[in-house]
Formats: structure tokens, C-alpha cells, sequence
């Protein structure tokens, strides 16, 4: 009876733990990374003007 009692109370312990500890946080909302513009020497290789 007794180790029926112990482990009853070592499941409602976890339990009780587990009920209280709180959700992570969300992660963290970065901006995307904007378009890197070209050098003057890639858009003359390229033909693209920015």
C-alpha cells in the first residue's frame, strides 16, 4: 500500500509541475533582409540597373 501511495504522490507532484511551467516564448519576428544592391562594376557585367 505504501509504495502505491508514494508513487501516486511522486505522479500528482509531476503533474503539478508540469501544469505550472509556462509555454516557451515565440521567437523573435526579424524584418527579411532587404535586396542587396550591385556595385557599379557588377552592373556593368550584369546590364542591371538599380
Amino acid at each position: 500500500m505504501l509504495p502505491l501511495l508514494r508513487l501516486s504522490l511522486a505522479t500528482a507532484l509531476a503533474l503539478t509541475i508540469a501544469a505550472c511551467a509556462s509555454a516557451p516564448p515565440p521567437p523573435p519576428d526579424y524584418p527579411a533582409p532587404g535586396a542587396r544592391r550591385l556595385d557599379a562594376k557588377t552592373q556593368l557585367e550584369t546590364g542591371r540597373r538599380y
